[in-house]
């Protein structure tokens, strides 16, 4: 889960037979925990039905679908979704989180939070210097 900056805010890494439907119940109440101040989440058209209604009423979010329209075709980014994909790119630019290496989900995530200290320290260190 990132913020409107593409910035981390929580990860979640899971087993393949868990749906992305009930890991999402877990991971924004683990998120709601720790930013009080978070009133919506925009989510892809996987996580319609009970999620919507679980999200309002158990942790007082607003979970906004963004879809793709019927009559597009082709290539369209759509509004919002746009930051996770620039978030995913982030990831991948660390070599390790290319390929699954991980053999358990607490090591992938630590990968992934390691991989994004990296992305979130760079700008403090300033511009690099130029090579001669």
């Amino acid at each position: 889960m990132v913020d409107t900056l593409g910035l981390l805010l929580a990860v979640m890494v899971t087993p393949a037979d868990t749906g992305d439907r009930a890991a999402a119940q877990t991971l924004l109440a683990r998120v709601t925990e720790a930013h009080h101040r978070l009133e919506m989440v925009w989510a892809d058209g996987g996580y319609t039905g009970g999620i919507i209604t679980h999200c309002l009423t158990a942790l007082a979010l607003v979970l906004a679908i963004v879809k793709r329209s019927d009559d597009m075709r082709g290539f369209a980014v759509l509004p919002k979704r746009w930051i996770v994909e620039r978030f995913f790119a982030h990831l991948m630019r660390t070599r390790r989180l290319v390929r699954d290496f991980e053999r358990t989900t607490s090591s992938a995530e630590a990968m992934i939070y390691w991989s994004m200290s990296l992305l979130m320290t760079r700008p403090l260190a300033g511009p690099r210097p130029s090579q001669a």
